[in-house]
């Protein structure tokens, strides 16, 4: 992918019309694009900031049906987020593994109640389930799961979900939908919407971001799938209009892997507040979440909350014989869930649902809400056919089912390169070429200086906050460590991106201004508490 050329494709002129243009580059946006170029449509999306860089790089890293979803009755939801689970793993194996989950239990009649629901969920997967749940004794628990704290520990039950790399499966499919012919731009914003005499959508007005340059662009179809900006779009196109999205927060926080010490996660189905919260293994260290907090406001750059954090923490401790504190986090980072608005007043994000919808505004434009990354395929595909009875487009199958997506390979190289998938030959190629750019970033991350270089000519990385947050994870992993490699970045980027010195410096003190929403003091005056 490369952002000049795709600037190019665009032109200047409303004469050019395009078939789908997509608002918003995350999850949804993105695999609409991918779906509409697979079906041969004229795609053109447009992100204002940079891929996945809020919600969907800022999840749980799971690609699951949803146990918790089950137990609240949903059994649509769950099936359907269950299929696809299957058919990403089979479509992305670079990024998208069977992970297997425990469940402890410390009183009897858990085993049956939990080992019964999760056979449900077995059942519900049907030819693409990543293998039969199964009770275990106390002692394959702590074999299993050796952090675990044993005090009244019972047994507990094995199960299968996916997990994924959020950020670099965007990536990729944008990777995807450029390959089917789609064109993408980020840091290129939507500023207003265009329409006919008769007050029908006919397109955008958008900005890059870049250089203030302003285009007008005409579509038969615009997609807003903006998921917590939605309502902002549609404020565009009917001012006043009734409120979509309800935003809730989830926080996670990194630990070293000596305090979960094992390959499996751990499961948590019921903390004290009714939440479900997992640990687990993933790029070397532990995620621990999620918070489920409902928020009236939403930013591109969400902060967690210290009642969130101290929330984690504790509930952590109750299940580790190595309680974490304040001190052992290395990261702790917020995203927001586009939750589609209930019908009436609520604080509570469990009666908000899940499941997506689509919006079908009098002016044609089409806003598709709600919804969750596994289920992002057949979110786009639901979206695409709408746009296509709306748009007036020929109808075209959906393909995307069997899709292989940008990196597809059973053949997994080691990490840091396992991620890239197919492309990992390519970087192998460039560091022989230059050995220099195998030097790592930081000794305390696997990272090395040819993922930079490929993150600029490759993938669209255009500050050093998308390559040390998204195409790297560096930002997640150990804020700290990050910070520290952010100099070296600035200046790998300058040099690939013809930018000077005073950008190299610009660019490192944004990026030291975002890590710090990622760092916890050790300690915290009582007046900060809430």
């Amino acid at each position: 992918m490369n952002r000049l050329t795709f600037k190019q494709q665009i032109g200047n002129t409303a004469s050019v019309v395009w078939d789908i243009i997509v608002i918003g580059g995350g999850a949804t946006g993105l695999g609409v694009a991918m779906d509409a170029a697979q079906r041969g449509y004229r795609t053109l999306l447009l992100e204002q900031s940079d891929f996945a860089k809020g919600t969907s790089s800022r999840s749980t890293k799971l690609v699951h049906g949803g146990v918790r979803y089950l137990a609240q009755g949903d059994v649509g939801l769950v099936k359907e987020a269950l299929h696809e689970r299957g058919l990403l793993l089979a479509n992305a194996p670079h990024l998208a593994h069977d992970q297997e989950f425990i469940i402890p239990y410390y009183k009897w009649w858990q085993g049956p109640f939990y080992g019964i629901g999760l056979k449900v969920y077995d059942l519900l997967s049907g030819r693409l389930s990543l293998g039969p749940s199964k009770v275990i004794g106390r002692n394959a628990v702590i074999k299993a799961l050796p952090a675990i704290r044993r005090d009244k520990l019972k047994g507990g039950i094995v199960y299968h979900d996916g997990q994924f790399d959020d950020a670099r499966l965007a990536i990729n499919i944008a990777q995807t939908a450029a390959e089917q012919g789609a064109v993408l731009l980020n840091y290129f914003k939507v500023i207003g919407l265009d329409k006919d005499n008769a007050g029908k959508i006919a397109g955008v007005h958008a900005q890059d971001e870049e250089t203030g340059e302003r285009y007008q662009l005409s579509a038969r179809s615009v997609i807003n799938a903006t998921g917590v900006f939605a309502d902002e779009v549609l404020q565009m196109d009917e001012p006043g209009a009734r409120p979509t999205i309800r935003p809730s927060q989830g926080v996670h926080i990194v630990l070293d892997a000596s305090f979960l010490d094992s390959t499996s996660a751990l499961m948590i189905p019921k903390t004290a507040d009714g939440r479900v919260l997992f640990a687990l293994p993933w790029h070397g260290k532990v995620l621990v979440g999620t918070t489920d907090t409902p928020l009236n406001a939403h930013s591109l750059e969400p902060q967690a909350l210290e009642a969130e954090i101290s929330f984690i923490l504790e509930t952590a401790a109750g299940y580790l014989i190595k309680a974490p504190t304040r001190a052992d986090v290395l990261s702790v980072y917020a995203g927001l869930r586009p939750l589609a608005a209930p019908q009436k007043e609520t604080d509570s994000t469990k009666e908000i649902s899940r499941s997506h919808k689509i919006i079908i505004a009098d002016s044609g434009l089409i806003t598709i809400t709600g919804g969750k990354w596994t289920t992002f395929r057949k979110m786009a595909e639901d979206t695409v056919d709408t746009a296509i009875t709306t748009g007036g487009l020929p109808a075209v199958p959906c393909g995307t089912e069997t899709l292989h997506i940008h990196g597809y390979t059973t053949a997994i190289s080691m990490a840091p390169l396992d991620v890239y998938g197919s492309d990992a030959v390519e970087i192998t190629e460039l560091i022989e070429a230059r050995p220099e750019l195998k030097a790592q970033l930081h000794s305390r991350l696997p990272y090395i200086k040819a993922q930079v270089i490929w993150a600029v000519e490759h993938e669209m990385a255009r500050t050093v906050d998308d390559v040390l947050s998204r195409r790297l994870r560096a930002l997640l992993l150990d804020a700290h460590a990050a910070i520290d490699m952010a100099p070296e970045v600035a200046a790998i980027m300058a040099a690939e991106l013809g930018k000077d010195k005073d950008w190299e410096q610009e660019q490192v003190k944004i990026f030291a201004a975002i890590a710090a929403h990622y760092l916890l003091p050790v300690s915290v005056p009582v007046n900060n508490q809430q």
